[in-house]
């Protein structure tokens, strides 16, 4: 049985601090094998940078995906390419610097392959993500013989597509989890065949906030319909938000169960 966690987009510092707080105990109670974080907000709700993902990596973080803001910190575009556990979605046009999916070692020596796509719905639109996916898993496959598991990072707006996804996917990747909204959905499940699923994993950050965001300053943009201050990430203690899922020998998911710890939000375990 290989054991997974994704966590969430970790929104600014109170998003990293949430990780760095709870992640290392997760790991041990839970026995994690491997951990997943969308990271794209991660410096200062904007972005990701090299020194923000070493610190996710130390806190226990194997493999960092991202999303529509990859590139709100310029300087990544230079770097990306020397980080082979930082990923950006596959379906960024041929050339773009980084790669889509990666794969790694698992504690039992076998392979995991992750993979992170962006939707278009609502979004900045890129290439066909149903293609993408679709090549992406005719090349990879789990079991004996290949993977010992497939995650797939879905990062969209549109719950409809991220739902069609998973559906693409089903029996052919071990778990497929949403982000992008930073709102945990309830629809925890493994689908029929056997693939785990939830639309939203939410976010790593402070719930008293818009989103991860300082509500006054967000809320006046919706009263005002105007431009007002920069958004800034709400700083207070964060909740980290994950899922986590048992897969067997055959790379199917066994149980799929949501994880909250710390902040506003009601905790749950597996």
């Amino acid at each position: 049985m290989v054991k997974l966690l994704f966590l969430g987009d970790i929104v600014g510092r109170s998003g990293r601090e949430a990780v760095q707080k709870h992640l290392p105990g997760l790991r041990k109670t839970l026995g994690l094998d491997f951990v997943v974080a969308n990271g794209e907000n991660a410096a200062g709700g904007f972005g990701i940078t090299d020194k923000i993902a070493a610190e996710l990596y130390a806190a226990g973080v194997d493999c960092v995906t991202t999303g529509n803001h990859v590139w709100d910190q310029r300087e990544l575009m230079l770097t990306i390419d020397r980080d082979p556990k930082l990923l950006r979605p596959l379906n960024f046009p041929k050339g773009t610097p980084g790669k889509g999916s990666g794969v790694y070692r698992l504690p039992n020596g076998r392979t995991i392959l992750v993979a992170n796509v962006m939707t278009r719905l609502f979004m900045d639109p890129l290439d066909d993500p149903f293609a993408g996916v679709e090549a992406l898993l005719a090349q990879n496959k789990l079991g004996p013989q290949g993977h010992a598991a497939i995650l797939l990072d879905v990062h969209g707006e549109a719950t409809s597509e991220k739902y069609a996804l998973g559906h693409l996917s089903d029996g052919r990747a071990s778990l497929v989890v949403g982000s992008h909204s930073h709102v945990p959905t309830a629809d925890a499940q493994v689908l029929t065949g056997g693939t785990g699923y939830q639309t939203d994993a939410g976010m790593c950050g402070d719930y008293d906030s818009v989103i991860g965001m300082k509500k006054e300053a967000a809320v006046q943009r919706f009263v005002r319909k105007m431009p007002g201050e920069r958004l800034t990430p709400a700083e207070g203690e964060g909740t980290l938000c994950a899922i986590y899922a048992e897969i067997a020998d055959n790379g199917l998911a066994t149980r799929v169960a949501p994880v909250r710890a710390g902040g506003r939000l009601i905790p749950a375990m597996p």
